[in-house]
């Protein structure tokens, strides 16, 4: 099945309108969106990441999805991942298709972070943000389902017990918040594909 065709992709947008996403609202915590981008690679469904850079001043070296803390002229959150993933990696607001949005979650550096899923054409002239971003990395949806490609484990933190999700791809490891939104999209897409 590819991901990225026309049905698939109202599939994912009518799961995500109809059902109840789960809203995070807790005041000291500054909120923040970040983009889920999809695009076509050689006939498959890609999901493109980010390597965050040594200079950013959170989650250094991180692998990311484009994204930031909302700005005061933000009209949304939808605005606030686009804004950013064009400061990040040059990605146009009119070149991407709004899919829809994921369940709200909280980084251990306490933000809120609100996951807007989105279309793009590819090939795309990338204007890559040397400050933020270290690297571009497209990776195959089919091989994020892969269950080889998933663990997790249990760690402490705070005194408090944690599952920690990550995800390999070559040498890559897909972790933190942005593990969890992964997975978080992953169970939509398998939702899908087994109905």
């Amino acid at each position: 099945m590819n991901f990225c065709e026309k049905d698939f992709i109202d599939q994912i947008k009518n799961l995500l309108a109809s059902r109840k996403r789960s809203v995070i609202e807790h005041p000291p915590f500054s909120h923040a969106a970040v983009l889920v981008p999809l695009f076509q690679k050689d006939g498959d469904c890609h999901l493109l990441f980010t390597k965050r850079s040594e200079e950013v001043k959170y989650h250094k070296g991180e692998i990311s999805f484009p994204g930031g803390v909302v700005d005061e002229e933000d009209r949304e959150l939808i605005h606030t991942a686009l804004r950013e993933a064009h400061e990040e990696i040059g990605l146009n607001e009119s070149d991407v298709q709004i899919i829809g949005v994921l369940d709200d979650i909280v980084t251990i550096t306490q933000f809120i972070v609100t996951p807007i899923v989105g279309l793009f054409p590819y090939p795309y002239p990338f204007k890559v943000s040397e400050v933020e971003i270290a690297e571009l990395i497209e990776v195959p949806l089919a091989s994020l389902l892969r269950e080889d490609c998933f663990s997790e484990r249990e760690i402490f933190r705070g005194g408090q017990k944690e599952i920690v999700f990550a995800y390999q791809y070559g040498r890559h490891i897909i972790w933190g918040a942005t593990a969890r939104i992964l997975k978080q999209f992953l169970g939509l897409i398998n939702s899908i594909h087994t109905l």
